[in-house]
Parts: structure tokens; C-alpha cells; sequence
């Protein structure tokens, strides 16, 4: 070997697991570390703000920050793009991207890589989080992603997932994004005890994807809380739907969903907790539904639901349809407004309750009446309807109604 070459060596050459990043280290930038990175080399990137061009990350490798390196695009570019399997990025923050709508940008990017880790990150003022497109068996965990978007048309999703499959999405904490965290064409994801909260749109945005779970998340004053949209076998267990309001804001929006389980989670102070179109053979059950507008806004094209064993307490209506044909059912719920009695002491009602009032219907049908609502017209009213129903559909009632609020599985994370 020459002396040359002896000498590149010694500029060069380092540890094959471990390459640092820093003022005082060996790399000054990250991107230079990554260019002399072996596979499955690790990169630990010491304190300091690193203003660079976009970090390509094209083997397998861990990119590890200590507390106080930030990664800080200047508004103007995305800062990692991850192209390879089995790569993970953790503990760094990752700020200012800038927006733009001609590219996705993002701070930190995966197309068509598997086995990746996201975990232990922030993001700041960033357009889009993290972006995972085309990609399978990754695990999005413990960031924390803030931004603060003006409006809707100037914003993107905190956590994006597109055409992506086996991805877990938990313990993130995501705010002020137009999507806390959004899927389209996903399949088998699970997203687990998130904070999604103060986003401009959605909490949680469903599209197309099918065969997923989310449990034990809060949805917390999102602009129109969660959506479920086009997508089938869906499990929605332990979340708590708070605060979500507005005058097109829902806890959980359901469009066109089948087969799908919405169970022990807790709706408190929705403008509407639950809203259902087009959705067939849902099965609600074990939830409480506590001091909403709507409780539940069950539209006639939605077929064979199942409400069972739910708690309606303190909300303006329970049920509200659109038609005087309902082909869904209620049993074994428990309704603050029940007035009937319990003659033999077994717990259920003696006589069904009917959970539609027909003001609700009428304001279904007419938004503005809803101003009459504190009238002395608008009891007379549902009176009236209670002892000779004419308009409310007349199959839509609670033939066991409880007579004491029903424990439910919903616990407070």
C-alpha cells in the first residue's frame, strides 16, 4: 500500500459499526457520514442544529441523534428520504421544512423500504411529518410532532401512510397538522395510543384501508374529529373521541364502511359523536356516549348496525335518522331519558324506548328548526309522538332498554 493511500486512510477510516457526526468529529455532516457508512453501520450525530442537503439514507443503517441535534431544513427541502429496508431513525428533531405543493415533502420520507423505525423524534414546523409510501412492517413510535398550520389548503398530514401494509403507529403525540395521521390504501396497520389533538381537519383520517386497528388513542378538539371512509373489517376499541366540534365536526365520522366493530370507547362533548352513512352490519357496542350534540346520527342507506349494551347520557339527542325506515337495531342500552318502569326488578325496562325524537327528526330533515329547541312547542311535540307516533321510525326502538348505566370497558389511558 502506498503512502498515499495510507495516508486517505487515516483520514477516513472508521469504527465499521459506529461513525460519529459532530463539530469535533470525524463527519461534520450527516450526509457525509452516510456517504462513508457501510451497511448496517451505525451513525450517532452529536448536539448541534445541521443544515445540510437532504440526507439519503440507501442501506440498511441507524441514524441515532443525541439530546440537542436538530436537523434543520430552512424551509426550504425535506430532510431524510429512507429507500432502504431495515433502517431506523431515532432521537433526533427534525425542523422547518417549508411547504410546497409540487413534492411531498417531508422530514423524513420512506418509499419502498421495509422494516423501518421512526421512534423517539420530534418534528417541528414541518409540512408533512412522516411520510411512509409504499411500504411494509414499519414501526412509527414515541415522536412528537408539532406545527402550526394556518389553514387546510396550506397544511400537511403529521403522519402519512400510503399503499402501505403491517405498519404500526404508536405513542405518537401529533398537533396542529391538517391530518393528525392519515391512510389511504393501507392494509392491516395498527394505530395504538396516539394524541392526536388541534389538528385543522381530521384526527385520524381512514380512506381505503382495510383490516386495521386503532385502540386506546385520544381525538381530542380536532377540527372534525376521525373519518372512516371506503374501507371494511375496521376495529375501533378504547379511544376517547373529546371535544371535537364545530359545525361539520363529528367524533367519528362512518362513510361507506362494512363489517366493521366500534366498541368501549368513551364520545364526551362531540358536536356529533357518531355519524354513519352507507355503513352496513357495524357493530356498536359497550360505549359511552356522554353530553354530545348528536349522539349517534344514523342515516337510513345504513343497514343491519347493531347498538348494544351503550351508555346515552346528557346528550341534546341521542338518535337522529333521516328516514321513517331504519334497518338497524338497539338492545340492552341504557338512556338517561328512559321514563318507563321495571315492574319485576330484573334491571331492563317493561316497555321499549324510543330513542328518536321527533324533534330530532324534523331538525334532520330541517337544520335551521333547530332553534326551537328550548321551546315549549318543541316538548309538546315529542310528546305527542311518543303517545301516537306518526313520524319517527317506528321500528327503531330499544325493546330492553337498561334501567341503570351499564359498566363499560372504556378506561381513561
Amino acid at each position: 500500500m502506498t503512502l498515499a493511500a495510507l495516508a486517505l486512510g487515516a483520514v477516513v477510516a472508521v469504527p465499521a459499526d459506529t461513525l460519529r457526526v459532530g463539530p469535533d468529529a470525524p463527519f461534520p455532516t450527516v450526509g457525509a457520514a452516510v456517504d462513508a457508512a457501510p451497511a448496517h453501520a451505525t451513525i450517532r450525530v452529536a448536539p448541534g442544529v445541521y443544515r445540510e442537503s437532504t440526507v439519503i439514507l440507501d442501506r440498511p443503517l441507524t441514524l441515532v441523534g443525541e439530546p440537542g441535534a436538530i436537523l434543520d431544513g430552512e424551509g426550504e427541502r425535506g430532510l431524510v428520504v429512507v429507500t432502504a429496508d431495515s433502517v431506523t431513525v431515532t432521537g433526533l428533531t427534525f425542523r422547518s421544512t417549508g411547504l410546497s405543493f409540487t413534492d411531498d415533502r417531508a422530514a423524513v420520507l420512506v418509499d419502498q423500504a421495509r422494516f423501518c423505525r421512526i421512534e423517539n423524534n420530534r418534528f417541528e414546523q414541518t409540512f408533512f411529518g412522516v411520510y411512509l409510501a409504499n411500504t411494509g412492517d414499519c414501526v412509527v413510535a414515541d415522536n412528537v410532532l408539532e406545527t402550526e398550520s394556518e389553514r387546510e389548503t396550506r397544511g400537511g398530514n403529521g403522519i402519512h401512510l400510503w399503499y402501505s401494509k403491517g405498519i404500526e403507529i404508536r405513542g405518537n403525540r401529533v398537533k396542529g397538522h391538517r391530518d393528525g395521521i392519515y391512510f389511504e390504501f393501507v392494509e392491516d396497520a395498527r394505530v395504538v395510543n396516539n394524541e392526536s389533538r388541534e389538528n385543522l381537519r381530521y384526527g385520524l383520517h381512514f380512506m381505503f384501508s382495510d383490516s386495521c386497528t386503532y385502540r386506546d388513542n385520544r381525538f381530542v378538539e380536532n377540527g372534525a374529529g376521525v373519518a372512516v371512509m371506503y374501507s371494511r373489517d375496521v376495529l375501533m376499541t378504547g379511544n376517547d373521541f373529546d371535544r371535537n366540534r364545530g359545525t361539520a365536526a363529528f367524533g367519528l365520522l362512518l362513510k361507506d364502511i362494512t363489517d366493521s366493530r366500534i366498541e368501549a370507547n368513551r364520545f364526551r362533548d362531540n358536536s356529533v359523536a357518531i355519524h354513519a352513512e352507507g355503513s352496513n352490519r357495524l357493530q356498536v357496542v359497550g360505549n359511552d356516549f356522554l353530553a354530545n350534540g348528536w349522539a349517534v346520527q344514523l342515516m337510513a342507506n345504513s343497514e343491519d348496525a347493531a347498538f348494544e349494551g351503550n351508555n346515552f347520557v346528557g346528550n341534546t339527542f341521542d338518535v337522529a335518522t333521516n328516514s321513517r325506515r331504519a334497518y338497524s337495531t338497539f338492545s340492552g342500552n341504557y338512556w338517561d331519558r328512559y321514563d318507563g318502569w321495571d315492574l319485576d326488578h330484573d334491571g331492563v325496562g317493561d316497555v321499549a324506548h324510543r330513542p328518536v325524537r321527533l324533534f330530532a327528526f324534523l331538525v334532520q330533515r330541517n337544520r335551521p328548526t333547530l332553534v326551537l329547541h328550548r321551546s315549549l312547542v318543541v316538548g309538546l311535540l315529542d310528546l305527542a309522538e311518543r303517545v301516537f307516533p306518526l313520524l319517527t321510525p317506528d321500528n327503531l326502538v330499544d325493546e330492553r332498554p337498561s334501567l341503570a348505566p351499564l359498566a363499560t370497558a372504556w378506561r381513561p389511558s
